[in-house]
Parts: structure tokens; sequence; C-alpha cells
């Protein structure tokens, strides 16, 4: 039984990883601009058919896909910021939401139409190695796909923490109005965040894909822990987001061993959801609300 909650437990913290690191994008965006991205699950599920069809058609392993999709998605985000998002950016809340929920319903059927509804994996030679760590097997893909995604989390810290460009969107994030007193492009600030924020999701489903499989909706759910893991760290906060990601993850797999139905795996993942916003609203490690 020890092994049976050892493993659990190592797989829950592995998967964890790669959550944080769409969690991270989704904080970034709203920490920068204020807005709720629903469309996030969306830009992870194309990152996956980004992965799957260099794969088949090139040969080209999903971890190299990872850093062709770094530009690429970063561009892609850029695009959809100064398009679509930034004309609503001074819109009620309501209408920000309906505009992301309406690009995940496009972007949704855009798959659909293109690729089918039917659910895609890749078969790689490495997909199903292993090694022993205790009583506890460890997946190698798994294993990667975590690391990388915590360094990526941790790469995209120290640039906010350390360079010119990721001072000035901390300094829109902050005070917006501060930052353009100061000649900050908050415009061009707001394209980078939400750029970067669409590449680290992508990427995040990037990681996957060796181990998970592809289809048009598989990013809903993704929203949905993303949106956990974000308000159980602290809305706009990067380290939370990193916490929070282990916590889910953690919680999710205990979840499917220690409830009934393995089916109900998430239902302590928003029960932790409804907790928070009870009991601490502001996350474990956001500020208090005033």
């Amino acid at each position: 039984m020890l092994g049976v909650y050892m493993q659990s437990i190592i797989s829950g913290l592995l998967i964890g990883g790669v959550y944080a690191l769409i969690a991270v994008g989704l904080t970034l965006i709203f920490g920068v601009m204020k807005i709720i991205n629903f469309a996030h699950g969306e830009f992870l599920m194309f990152g996956m058919y980004f992965a799957f069809f260099l794969s088949t058609l090139f040969g080209i392993d999903p971890y190299i896909s990872a850093i062709l999709a770094l530009p690429l998605f970063l561009m892609f985000g850029w695009g959809i910021q100064a398009l679509l998002v930034r004309p609503v950016l001074g819109a009620p809340d309501m209408i920000q939401i309906l505009l992301t929920v309406g690009i995940s319903l496009v972007l949704q059927n855009l798959a659909l139409f293109f690729f089918s509804a039917d659910f895609q994996s890749l078969n790689l030679g490495y997909s199903g190695l292993t090694f022993e760590f205790g009583p506890a097997r460890v997946s190698y893909s798994r294993l990667f796909a975590c690391v990388v995604a915590l360094s990526v989390a941790g790469g995209l810290y120290l640039f906010l923490k350390k360079t010119d460009v990721g001072k000035a969107l901390r300094a829109c994030a902050e005070e917006r109005e501060g930052a353009l007193a100061v000649g900050i492009d908050v415009e061009k600030m707001y394209k980078v965040a939400f750029g970067l924020g669409i590449a680290c999701v992508a990427i995040a489903g990037i990681l996957m894909t060796p181990f998970f499989y592809t289809a048009p909706t598989v990013g809903v759910p993704f929203t949905l822990t993303a949106f956990v893991v974000v308000v159980l760290g602290g809305l706009g906060n990067i380290p939370g987001a990193l916490v929070g990601g282990l916590i889910v993850g953690l919680v999710e797999s205990l979840g499917e061993i220690m409830l009934p139905v393995a089916s109900l795996k998430s239902l302590g993942t928003f029960i932790i959801f409804i907790l928070i916003l009870l009991l601490r609203p502001q996350g474990l490690f956001g500020q208090k609300l005033s």
C-alpha cells in the first residue's frame, strides 16, 4: 500500500509541474492586463497539435518542437491580443469574458474542422520508459516534462525580475498610469504579456504530447485546472502558481486512489478551490483584498 501512495505522490508532483506552467501563463496575462483568458486551454490544444504534426509528418521530437514553438506562439499571442483583445481592454468584465469564451469556441471548432474529433496520440519509443524509485516507478517522459516546465516557469520569473522588459511588465501590472508616466509603452507590454502567456501554455501542451492524447476539446479541463491553480496561488502571483500547480497535481493524484470512483479525482481539487474562495480569496500567496 505504501508503494501505491508513493507512486501517486510522484505522479501528482510530476503532472503538477506541468499544471504550474499552464497556470503561469494564465496568471501572467491576468497580472499585467487584468483580463481572464477563458481560451487558455485552446492554446494548449494547438500546442499539442503543433507537436503532433511535426512529429508525424517530419519526425521532429516533441521536445524539439517546444523550442520551435516559443517564438511562433509568442507571435500568435501577440497577434490575438492586438486584433481581438486590445479593443475590449476598457470594456466591462462581462464583455471581456464573452470575447475570450468566443475565442475558445472558435479555436475548438477550427480544430474540429481541420483535425477531426478523433483522439490522436504519439507512439514514441521512450514514452513508456520508466525507472525505479523505491517502491514506485517514474516515467522518464513525465519527469522530463515536469523539469522543463518548472525550468521555463522559473526562467520567466527571472526574466520578469532581472530584465528591462520584465521590469516594465511588472510596472504595468502594478500601476498602469505610473508606467505611462515614465514612458513605458503599455500597449506593447500588453502584447508581450499575452504572447508570453500563450507561449507558456503551448509549451506545456507540447511537453504533455508524449504521454497524453490530443483532441479539439482537450484544453477545456486544463483551463479549469489552471483557474484553480491561479486562485490557489494568488491572482497574478507566479511563485504562487508554481506552488499551486504542485498542490493541485498532488491532490488530484491522491484523489484518484482514495475516492471510490477514479473519475471523481478532481473532486478534492474543487473542494480546495471553494474553500480558498470562502476563507482566503486572495489565495495562499496573494495580498489581502481590500
